[in-house]
């Protein structure tokens, strides 16, 4: 019965996403229902599991959220991401189409612009390009999926995505750990994931393409090297500020109370991703001068609160089903299924939990607050390195978190004009099933090889 009151509450959000209602509300409440139903105190639940676990993961990770929200808003309203995105369509040619929409998401994601954000640029190009080359509409989803809600966000070294960002603290990496294994996973999603949709193309010939936009966007004229050259920065200055710059400092101050009692490990790569984005929005500014820029880092800013709390809620809800009786049951099947392999251990239980979240960053913040410490002993005990437990989770917690009721695949089929009958199941094989597949090949070879 604890089982199956879990299972029912994640039905009922699915449900309740499913049907547009926010889990702003939907999350507290279906957590404060399956703790009533399991004999857990209720108001306590909420304001010292629900609220403790949303606020802290507000305060953690505000600032990535809106320094990539104001860094995502001034590229778009300079014309900045829409000629980039242009231009790589224009490399790769109309007959591309779907290549082309998923490297200009990449190319966007991987340079720090939101997907939510990536998800807006890039609907207009995906629908031009579905249009001239005839295209299956439904399709365009689980393309824009592909570019912005896989390789990029767990796999690739170097991303500053939130999910890349949050292990660090709990295992003192770098956003560069496990690069050979991170880059093995990217091409596996991006390869099967491109396969797929070819393959869809195929089966659904003479299937409706979109509309043809009737005023195509033209982005302001800007140079291309303007537009790169932010993207770029956020990589090589997450790369020298890690490596270079923040080891060769005195931070021995982060010993004392005052900050925490920790040391340079544990906030080395959040201080790395923070600085990148805080030059790159500088570069931004500086180069493509967007107009009105108050009032555009001003829409930033407040862009940046409803996926953060968003993300906090669906964090808050997995924390209250962590505290009942049924997830420590789902907990010993999870770690029977492992046979005691931390790697092994550490991908279905984050996995599961960024399923029952529909938040990567969420399931993988309660996963790390609830087994950090035990994935760390037992990654010492079996001789597995941090960086290797680092990746798999990352690209563990990037399946399972993209079900229906994930915010962003809700944000993206309202933007396309879709709905989930028409376009969630090539969402599902592109971003849920192939980086599960991926993510058992980097396990695999990191059993036999190690990290690297």
């Amino acid at each position: 019965m604890a089982v199956f009151l879990i299972i029912l509450a994640l039905a009922l959000l699915i449900a309740g996403a499913w049907r547009g209602i926010s889990v702003l509300v939907l999350a507290p409440v279906l957590a404060m229902l399956a703790a009533l139903a399991s004999g857990a105190p209720v108001l306590a639940g909420y304001t010292q599991v629900f609220m403790v676990a949303a606020g802290g993961f507000a305060v953690a990770f505000f600032p990535l959220f809106l320094l990539g929200a104001m860094f995502g808003k001034v590229m778009e309203a300079s014309g900045a991401a829409a000629r980039l995105a242009s231009a790589i369509a224009a490399l790769l040619g109309p007959r591309n189409a779907i290549l082309a929409v998923v490297i200009a998401c990449a190319v966007l994601t991987y340079g720090g612009v939101s997907l939510f954000v990536v998800a807006f640029a890039a609907w207009p190009l995906a629908r031009a390009l579905f249009a001239q080359t005839g295209l299956p509409a439904r399709l365009i989803p689980a393309t824009i999926a592909l570019g912005a809600f896989t390789f990029t966000m767990t796999a690739l070294p170097g991303t500053p995505s939130i999910q890349n960002a949050i292990p660090m603290a709990t295992f003192g990496t770098t956003p560069f750990a496990a690069p050979g294994l991170g880059l093995i996973a990217a091409a596996v999603m991006l390869g099967l994931g491109l396969g797929w949709l070819q393959m869809r193309v195929r089966l659904l010939a003479g299937d409706a393409p979109p509309e043809a936009p009737e005023a195509p966007p033209r982005p302001r004229p800007l140079a291309l090297w303007v537009t790169l050259v932010p993207i770029l920065s956020v990589v090589v200055v997450t790369l020298v500020m890690s490596s270079l710059v923040l080891p060769a400092l005195d931070t021995s101050y982060l010993s004392l109370p005052a900050y925490g009692a920790t040391d340079l490990a544990r906030v080395k790569g959040l201080w790395s991703v923070i600085t990148a984005l805080g030059i790159a929005l500088a570069l931004a500014l500086i180069l493509s001068r967007p107009p009105r820029v108050m009032q555009v880092l001003n829409r930033g800013a407040e862009s940046s609160l409803l996926p953060l709390f968003n993300t906090a809620s669906l964090v808050g809800f997995g924390a209250v089903i962590a505290t009942l009786p049924g997830f420590e049951a789902v907990r010993v099947s999870l770690e029977g299924l492992s046979g005691g392999d931390v790697l092994i251990s550490a991908a279905l239980s984050s996995g599961a939990l960024a399923g029952i979240t529909g938040s990567a960053s969420g399931g993988m913040s309660i996963a790390l607050d609830v087994l950090g410490p035990s994935l760390v002993a037992g990654a010492g005990a079996q001789g597995v390195e941090l960086s290797l437990l680092h990746r798999v989770i990352a690209v563990a917690t990037g399946g399972l978190d993209t079900l229906p009721h994930n915010g962003a695949v809700i944000t993206l089929l309202g933007i396309c004009g879709m709905t989930h009958r028409q376009a969630y199941g090539d969402i599902f094989v592109v971003a849920v099933l192939v980086p599960t597949l991926a993510c058992a090949l980097i396990i695999g070879l990191g059993m036999a090889l190690g990290s690297f």
